[in-house]
């Protein structure tokens, strides 16, 4: 199996949380590791850059790649909670899990994530509410590997809130669209089919692999605010 760049990234985590890299170290060259994995070395660049920008390695021309003495991580997007966004605006917040089940994810989601084709994945549907009035429809795809046994219960706590509050992500990727509402937005969210929505979709890596994929809809007159 040929391994892409996740796969480098977390394997050159796991070597330095085990201290076989510890702070300061430097670590193996680019050729060097892509002849150890067996890939390019434009995989093993890309993985490395990922953690450099997450603040786990630090990388200089010309004197290597070296793991940071104090990683710290650079976010470049906050992932907001939900509830506490509502919250903020001065409105009640509730959710209602509308889907939980495992079942075949489809490939442009395991394509973006790079998991394997057919890659079995928790799906999870959850409305949002703000002041009781549909705010914000999650569609999910989870990678269950990243859950705890037993697993949270998210009927009682949305995923939003507990990914953001318990899982440590390293890179990810978000894109802002304006989609019009589909049959299921449109029955969920009470507006009329085809109304334009604010979507957010977001790929997420954390330490350990591949975290979530998620589709965010938003309802009409959402407006999305960043602090730099």
């Amino acid at each position: 199996m040929t391994l892409g760049w996740e796969d480098i990234r977390a394997e050159v985590l796991r070597r330095i949380r085990a201290r076989d890299w510890p702070p300061g170290a430097l670590i193996p060259g680019e050729e060097a590791l892509a002849e150890e994995f067996g890939v390019a070395r434009a995989t093993v660049n890309r993985a490395l850059t990922a953690l450099a920008e997450a603040g786990v390695v630090e990388r200089k021309k010309r004197a290597g790649t070296r793991v940071a003495e104090l990683p710290v991580r650079r976010a470049r997007l906050e992932i907001p909670v939900i509830r506490l966004d509502v919250l903020g605006r001065g409105l009640g917040y509730d959710f209602k899990l509308l889907a939980d089940r495992m079942a075949p994810a489809p490939v442009p989601v395991t394509a973006r994530l790079g998991l394997p084709e057919g890659q079995p994945m928790r799906y999870l549907e959850t409305l949002h509410l703000a002041g009781g009035r549909p705010y914000v429809l999650e569609t999910r795809w989870l990678n269950d590997a990243v859950l705890p046994l037993p697993a949270p219960d998210f009927a009682a706590v949305s995923a939003n809130e507990w990914l953001v509050t318990h899982v440590s992500l390293v890179s990810g990727d978000i894109a802002f669209t304006a989609d019009p509402a589909s049959l299921r937005e449109a029955e969920v969210m009470g507006v009329p089919l085809g109304t334009a929505l604010l979507v957010a979709e977001r790929t997420t890596h954390g330490t350990g692999g591949p975290v979530t994929w998620v589709r965010l809809a938003h309802a009409p007159g959402h407006r999305v605010q960043m602090v730099f």
